[in-house]
């Protein structure tokens, strides 16, 4: 029998695990996993990607699936690929993203992914008004702040607040949210196991606050982004508020006939 094809390890390029769903097309779920393993990437990793077949036996899909997937990165700009040479991440990726919603956890951290991130303060908070209805047992929540910026040109993109319950705050290390975006550290790092999340984006006017930090005129259009995380009991375990600059993102909603 010929042997499976084997990511290599060390400096190369390794991308993430995934747990595929078989609801969801499965081209979709591999290329938002390796895009965000591609922006989450270490900075010393190889730029080279491993193969078409050593790609498809890691994510346990077909080589025609992993060439769909890679088609949809190349076409965003995230890698080029070359005829016997092979495929390489591009130094620069496209400089405006979209906004996509589609039913994957792993497309939520995909999108979250690849910018760096500072946290600009964390703490209790008496829980908001406007989010009181997922919270109605908790007197008062614990709140991050975070800003994030352009790996390349260190311009910021977009600013979020997350609040989380506090019992899950206790198990969480705010260092952990400079590395990753909250939706992986719930999951990954927290051990929450995550059932599903609800996405909301409107188009808003950029307030003080949102201008100064994203560094945009005041009252400038922005895209506000609201994600709630249920856990498999049915219970919100955070919602996260993203403002994005709207200069730097386009909202994309992708609709599958079947």
């Amino acid at each position: 029998m010929p042997q499976t094809p084997k990511i290599p390890t060390g400096p190369a390029f390794a991308p993430d695990s995934l747990v595929l769903n078989r609801k969801l097309p499965l081209w979709y779920q591999v290329s938002q996993s390796l895009r965000a393993s591609i922006l989450g990437r270490a900075k010393d990793a190889s730029t080279r990607l491993p193969t078409e077949e050593q790609l498809a036996a890691h994510y346990g899909v077909s080589v025609l699936t992993m060439r769909q997937a890679l088609k949809e990165l190349e076409t965003e700009g995230l890698i080029s690929r070359h005829r016997r040479r092979g495929t390489f991440i591009e130094p620069r990726a496209r400089r405006v993203s979209p906004v996509r919603l589609l039913g994957s956890i792993d497309a939520i951290v995909a999108q979250q992914s690849g910018e760096r991130a500072s946290v600009l303060g964390h703490g209790p908070v008496a829980v908001p008004g406007d989010l009181a209805e997922y919270f109605p047992d908790c007197a008062e929540l614990v709140s991050y702040r975070r800003l994030r910026r352009d790996g390349e040109s260190d311009e910021p993109t977009n600013w979020a607040e997350n609040v989380v319950r506090p019992e899950i705050a206790d198990r969480l290390d705010v260092a952990d949210l400079e590395r990753w975006p909250m939706t992986k550290v719930l999951r990954d790092r927290v051990g929450v196991r995550i059932a599903r999340i609800t996405d909301t984006v409107e188009a808003r006017l950029a307030d003080p606050a949102t201008a100064g930090l994203l560094q945009v005129p005041l009252l400038s259009p922005i895209l506000f982004y609201t994600g709630v995380t249920y856990d498999e009991s049915g219970q919100v375990v955070d919602v996260a508020q993203i403002r994005y600059r709207g200069d730097r993102f386009s909202f994309s909603v992708t609709v599958e006939a079947h």
